[in-house]
């Protein structure tokens, strides 16, 4: 109870500093007492404070009473004799500055409430000084937006120390504004250009917090009707490049390359790899510079170079690019751990796609085949119900490759042609061999496995067997799968039934183990 009447007794105080203020030029000291309770380590008191400094300082920027232009020393102001009135301006403006400062600062506060609160009040400044600059125009119609305002709430967003996950998500809210999305990217260009020149070690906090940022910002694929601005302007210039998409995707394209020059965090790596092909290349004004990023992403290996499959798709599909040994690479990343890692669905989605085409030489579809059906060997069943499929797909889509299955005499392991360590798939010699390795998987201990390889022994129907819905396939399923069979009749495993384990049915055995 004391703790909530201290509050009550600050919200009083505060509340009469604020009506003095505004009453009366006289009373501008008092802003001194409002800022004070800024300083304060009672999270109550700080919120208190805020919204005191949020209604003190909006109606003055409403009212016009802060100094407009370049601001001058308040020092200097104060010594010379100009009129009262521009005294009092300068000398608030440079207060508006400091509580404007103390509300980044409090972007770092332990508290959740309070970096909320300074968030929003930050942006109500922004959208009130935009609307009543604080800058002279330098011609008639020229765009005015508080860009050093603006650059101090991104700049506290991208913090170097704190995770601001949770009060990124806020902001998300403010990126669906036209000017908002546009001078956040143009800040984070800014901020990222600059923290990275002055650590030599950037903090993977800093990188988190750039990501989410960066990764919230959501372009219209399509130039819209109107703009939608969070400054509101009585009307829109064709000369301002805030309102064209066009520009809009040059800076978008700025952001991303700016932030991915830079060597980032592995973990970071692969998220930025995730949405790439969504997210970023369809925004771009010219998605080929990606090219390079992508293309040493392929070479890295392991989940990496999966990840940077759907970029590659997408410009090699899109915007023609040419990728000479992509299918080499691509046979490179057939490995046991393709079975087992988390980006397997994505993988053999795109793999599907790439060797979709008609056109692919006899001896690439064959090398790929076979070496699938090497991996198939020691694959665990949810990943067999998906590959065995994708296997007589890769046959049905190119007839020459059926005589992998059509040879009366397939070699022995021993004398196998296929050379499995080769990595250059036309040198493998795929197309002499054959896939022995679907036979011995017939006789594999899942049923279900062991019926999916047998579809080889039939002359393979042409309409290809979707493999979409095994893409996910877990092995829960599968055991789901098996409990929800209806169970067989019982078969008799004895010509006598067995009456209990020591011979008698009411022994004291019976009633731990029954065996009938």
């Amino acid at each position: 109870m004391a703790r909530e009447s201290g509050a009550e007794g600050v919200r009083r105080v505060l509340g009469g500093r604020l009506e003095a203020v505004l009453a009366s030029r006289g009373e501008a000291n008092a802003v001194f007492d409002i800022l004070a309770v800024l300083q304060s380590k009672d999270q109550e008191e700080i919120q208190e404070a805020v919204h005191t400094c949020s209604r003190l300082f909006g109606a003055l920027l409403e009212r016009g009473e802060l100094f407009v232009g370049q601001l001058p020393s308040e020092d200097m102001v104060m010594a010379g004799s100009r009129g009262a009135m521009r005294k009092y301006r300068v000398w608030m403006r440079h207060r508006y500055h400091g509580c404007c400062n103390r509300l980044g600062e409090l972007l770092i506060h332990p508290s959740f409430q309070v970096k909320e609160l300074a968030l929003s009040t930050l942006m109500k400044f922004v959208q009130l000084e935009g609307m009543h600059p604080l800058e002279k125009p330098k011609w008639e119609g020229n765009y005015l937006f508080p860009r050093e305002l603006f650059k101090l709430v991104v700049g506290g967003l991208l913090s170097s120390e704190e995770d601001h996950s949770l009060l990124l998500s806020q902001f998300r809210e403010y990126l669906e504004y036209d000017d908002i999305r546009y001078h956040t990217m143009q800040m984070a260009v800014d901020i990222v250009a600059r923290v990275t020149s002055q650590h030599p070690k950037v903090p993977l906090t800093f990188w988190n917090n750039a990501f989410m940022l960066l990764s919230a910002v959501s372009l219209p694929c399509q130039e819209p009707d109107s703009s939608h601005f969070y400054v509101k302007r009585t009307e829109l210039s064709d000369k301002w490049k805030v309102t064209h998409l066009k520009e809009h995707r040059r800076m978008f394209q700025a952001m991303w390359l700016s932030f991915l020059r830079h060597k980032l965090p592995l973990g970071l790596y692969k998220k930025v790899l995730v949405i790439m092909h969504e997210s970023i290349l369809p925004h771009l004004a010219q998605p080929t510079l990606m090219i390079d990023f992508l293309t040493s992403a392929y070479d890295v290996g392991g989940a990496v170079s999966l990840l940077a499959l759907n970029g590659l798709f997408v410009l090699i599909h899109e915007h023609n690019l040419e990728y000479p040994d992509f299918y080499r690479k691509l046979y490179g990343l057939l490995d046991p751990s393709i079975f087992h890692v988390k980006y397997r669905a994505r993988f053999f989605h795109l793999a599907d796609l790439f060797l979709s085409s008609s056109h692919l030489p006899a001896y690439l579809v064959a090398a790929f085949a076979k070496r699938l059906s090497r991996l198939a060997l020691t694959a665990p069943p949810e990943a067999l119900l998906m590959v065995l499929p994708f296997i007589c797909n890769l046959l049905r889509r190119h007839p020459a490759c059926r005589v992998l299955t059509h040879r009366p005499q397939g070699p022995e392991l021993d004398v196998d042609p296929y050379d499995p360590e080769e990595e250059d798939p036309a040198k493998s010699r795929a197309l002499e061999s054959s896939l022995w390795e679907l036979r011995t998987l017939q006789q594999h201990y899942h049923p279900e496995v062991s019926r999916a390889a047998s579809a080889i022994n039939q002359v393979l129907s042409m309409p290809e067997v979707s493999i979409a819905p095994l893409l996910e396939l877990t092995a829960y399923e599968i055991f789901e799968w098996d409990l929800k069979k209806k169970k067989p009749e019982p078969v008799p495993l004895e010509f006598i039934p067995v009456q209990g384990l020591l011979g008698r049915r009411e022994d004291l055995c019976s009633q731990y183990f029954t065996l009938c």
